[in-house]
């Protein structure tokens, strides 16, 4: 069976076992959560109902292992790439803790998830082995000065472009995009788009930007704020609110988490955040990984790597397009 067959094979038998969201536009997704695999519970709390969908890590595997090495030419052209070649490893730096991006599992010790993939798959594209990466495990604090201090290669870590930090280092991509999206439980049939929330409860989360977004694209809301991403996706739950409106990677992270019990209502708004993958200052590195880019989005990997990762997991059949390299 082909890589194709076996995802379209994938994608039939998780819409047909939990008979969830026909069809949703999406920007972009993931989430920071790390998955568990509790049974589920007669209680109400999402932390207590958890029956995670996990990665299907055969397909993931052979999916990374199918990308071409680049020729000596490709490499010898690029002073970065050079470099990690001579080297015989990719420093990355990353995390091990994000359900759909990058989450460690613990059995046989690989790193699988939508930016581990890509890692993974540049590491091949160098090397010819994807697991010639060595993992530095970074936060939101420290993606900088890794890069500033020699101690890592690249950066893959739903890492958000923004001039503040392009002043101090260089950014390859965007590979990914992500918005605001609005969760509602399954059974919903009342919203449908942002329009609908006029007149409706909708959560949000304290601190971050939805309830600004919220005042802008749905003034007519009632918003509530709740602290904690959890409390807020309890009291849609519990009916106490209509719905949740906070970034899509957060949203999609609940849905994987628990099948069939939410769904996302119509597109996602507000700004658009893009993701970029970190390298040096000025490094020529970023003509060179973002051509890496330009070769998997154009000959479906990229695609095909978000299905395996996010789509097949939370019942999505619908690929997102990616954003324009280099935008």
């Amino acid at each position: 069976m082909t890589l194709s067959e076996h995802s379209i094979s994938r994608r039939s038998a998780v819409a047909a076992g939990l008979g969830i969201f026909a069809s949703l536009g999406l920007a972009a997704c993931g989430s920071s959560e790390t998955a568990g695999s509790a049974p589920a519970s007669s209680s109400s709390t999402d932390e207590q109902v958890d029956e995670t969908v996990q990665i299907d890590a055969d397909a993931y595997d052979q999916l990374i292992d199918s990308i071409p090495a680049a020729d000596d030419a490709k490499i010898a052209a690029s002073t970065w790439a050079t470099k990690v070649k001579d080297a015989g490893v990719l420093r990355v730096g990353g995390v091990q803790t994000s359900m759909l991006f990058s989450l460690l599992n613990e059995k046989d010790g690989v790193l699988r998830g939508f930016d581990a993939g890509l890692s993974q798959m540049l590491a091949r594209y160098i090397m010819g082995d994807a697991a010639k990466i060595e993992d530095t495990q970074v936060t939101s604090d420290t993606r900088e000065s890794v890069l500033q201090n020699d101690q890592v290669d690249v950066v893959f870590a739903t890492y958000s472009i923004n001039d503040d930090r392009k002043k101090v280092i260089s950014f390859a991509g965007p590979y990914y995009t992500t918005q605001q999206s609005i969760l509602v439980m399954a059974d919903n049939k009342d919203i449908n788009s942002v329009d609908d929330l006029a007149g409706k409860n909708v959560a949000a989360q304290s601190g971050s930007t939805g309830p600004a977004i919220l005042e802008e694209f749905a003034p007519k809301a009632t918003v509530q704020e709740f602290k904690t991403d959890e409390e807020a996706r309890t009291a849609l739950s519990q009916g106490r609110v209509d719905a949740y409106v906070i970034d899509t990677n957060m949203l999609l992270g609940s849905m994987v988490r628990q099948p069939g019990k939410y769904r996302l209502a119509g597109d996602p708004f507000g700004p658009v955040d893009a993701y970029g993958i970190g390298l040096p200052l000025d490094s020529d590195g970023v003509a060179f990984v973002n051509e890496f880019l330009q070769k998997i989005e154009d000959e479906g990997m990229w695609a095909d790597l978000w299905q395996v990762c996010i789509g097949d997991r939370a019942g999505i059949d619908d690929v997102p397009e990616p954003p324009a390299i280099g935008a």
